[in-house]
């Protein structure tokens, strides 16, 4: 447990343009869980933990996400539905309200950094109108000693206004009345109208995703990452629902990090972050033990329901699906201490293939490997929305295009040259179905998914016979140990040859369609990556 400290250097905040405020510094997590329950903005469950209710929003709002839109950003950034402008004046406008609104106010202030890797360290001041919002960025961000909170100096300052809400949109060209805002000039990240903690945690992200690719040559990534005990890393990036934290977990491999990583020229990969924000829908001891027993005193639980004898109810997401805990990195056992570690070895891109035609684990050429990463892929199953039946194709460029402020080309083009350079092999792990689409196949096992990349960890999978699939031109092992070698082809699990056919292709012209958008930024090696036939290909000559 780290030291706390209570009082910064300088405990003004009027340098900021705050008025008359009263502030708490850097209170500890205990201070600010009493707090939260004596005002009635939480209450504890029975084992302790504190347990929040988010409001209006309980998940980030991407439409109301802007950058501030000057000579810094203008030609760096990927503008479009991602990235959307907002002008400085409207920034300055809108910042300027918000600070009136918190003058006056009864304020919590906390200084943190991101970056475990010394070199990199990123200073954060938080100012939140809301205590349980300050634990939050106690619980997200690493945790600086009493010697380094001494005349410390932020890099970059958060806003955090969720009872602001901004009467007339057009007038600062937003949408509505909540919205989350990151200006690179002035090192500002501004949130107000909605409480949901993830917007503070993500801005930095963004913040970040932007400045040390193009200032530091270091490429972020949106994944977990662990260390082997020869001191070999293992990187896992995938969309929501694909098993990123739960194949991380990995009672032989130490824990780096469970969701937002660098990789330095040097090849150190290290964690943003110095805590988890984990789903918690439907957890249980048995499946996710490591969560479940971070769920404890210094956790924040969010928009959970409670059954009448104070336990909560895992299951019921009458609030929200999306359904959260926030806990320090310490409440996990198996960690690596520094949250860094070098020697990447291993990538893998989860997917949750629900057409049941990818395989369930294929080899990358460096090619691949970026056009998978720039394509993003998983896929939503039937049965979530009224009407769907069928499985939906779902692509987020990186496995995390909200987040990503440049051109996914430039994240894939990076990562295509450290992987070469490193000598890293690229794994795509499907997740997803076998033996047929949602619906008609099954889900792979969860223990043949941990035995492929057990295999691939152990180096078992180096020396074995591969064969390329026919129509995404992936390269398939022929053995792997602990998994039944019928799996490992997917045309051979389904009854109807040409019913596999059918669906993979219908899925290749989806991933065409989709990379169209970034081709022209891509090189040719990374479009080559892509599936070898789509819907206007003749496939016999294939087969």
């Amino acid at each position: 447990m780290e030291d706390l400290v209570t009082m910064p250097t300088s405990t003004s905040l009027e340098q900021y343009g705050l008025k008359n405020v009263n502030v708490h510094w850097n209170l500890s997590p205990e201070e600010l869980q009493q707090i939260t329950v004596e005002k009635n903005m939480g209450k504890e469950t029975n084992n302790g933990t504190l347990a929040i209710n988010t409001g209006k929003f309980t998940g980030r709002s991407p439409q109301d996400r802007f950058l501030v839109k000057d000579d810094y950003t203008k030609d760096k950034v990927w503008w479009g539905k991602t990235n959307k402008p907002v002008s400085p004046e409207n920034f300055n406008k809108l910042k300027t309200e918000i600070l009136k609104y918190l003058s006056g106010k009864e304020l919590y202030a906390r200084d943190a950094y991101a970056c475990a890797e010394p070199e990199f360290r990123t200073k954060i001041r938080a100012i939140t109108e809301l205590p349980w919002s300050n634990l939050f960025i106690y619980n997200m961000f690493l945790r600086p000693s009493v010697k380094e909170l001494e005349n410390f100096k932020e890099d970059w300052l958060i806003l955090c206004a969720p009872g602001y809400i901004c009467p007339d949109p057009s007038e600062f060209g937003i949408r509505q009345g909540n919205f989350s805002i990151i200006n690179f000039t002035d090192k500002i990240a501004l949130v107000g109208g909605s409480a949901y903690t993830g917007e503070m945690k993500k801005g930095i992200f963004s913040a970040l995703n932007l400045i040390l690719p193009v200032e530091k040559n270091v490429l972020p990534m949106h994944c977990s990452a662990n260390v082997g005990k020869k001191g070999d890393t293992a990187i896992f990036f995938g969309l929501s629902g694909t098993g990123k934290t739960t194949l991380s977990a990995d009672p032989e491999r130490k824990l780096i990090g469970d969701d937002e990583h660098g990789w330095t020229q040097d090849n150190v990969i290290f964690n943003f972050e110095g805590g988890c924000y984990a789903k918690v829908i439907d957890l249980s001891e048995e499946k996710e033990p490591d969560i479940f027993r971070a769920v404890k005193p210094g956790a924040m639980l969010e928009n959970v329901v409670f059954k009448d004898n104070g336990e909560v109810d895992y299951m019921d997401s009458s609030i929200t699906q999306n359904t959260r805990v926030s806990y320090p990195i310490y409440h996990i056992d198996n960690i690596q201490e520094t949250l860094y570690a070098n020697n990447p070895k291993n990538i893998f891109f989860l997917t949750c293939d629900a057409f049941g035609v990818l395989p369930p684990v294929s080899k990358l050429t460096p090619g691949q490997a970026a056009y998978h990463f720039i394509s993003g892929y998983t896929a939503k199953v039937a049965g979530t929305e009224a009407g769907i039946t069928e499985p939906v194709p779902s692509f987020s460029a990186c496995f995390g295009e909200p987040f990503m402020p440049l051109h996914p080309a430039v994240y894939g083009e990076m990562l295509s040259k450290k992987m070469q350079e490193a000598g890293v092999n690229v794994w795509l792990i499907n997740t997803g179905w076998s033996a047929g689409p949602y619906g008609v196949g099954s889900r792979i096992k969860l223990k043949y998914t941990r035995a492929m990349i057990t295999a691939i960890l152990n180096g078992e999978l180096d020396e074995v016979d591969y064969e390329q699939n026919p129509i995404f031109g992936l390269f398939m092992p022929k053995y792997c140990p602990g998994v039944p070698s019928e799996m490992l082809d997917p045309m051979n699990t389904w009854l109807q040859k040409g019913a596999y056919i059918g669906k993979a292709i219908q899925l290749a012209h989806s991933f065409h369609l989709n990379f169209e958008k970034f081709a022209h930024q891509a090189s040719q090696q990374i479009v080559e990556g892509g599936p070898l036939i789509d819907e206007h290909h003749h496939l016999g000559e294939h087969i």
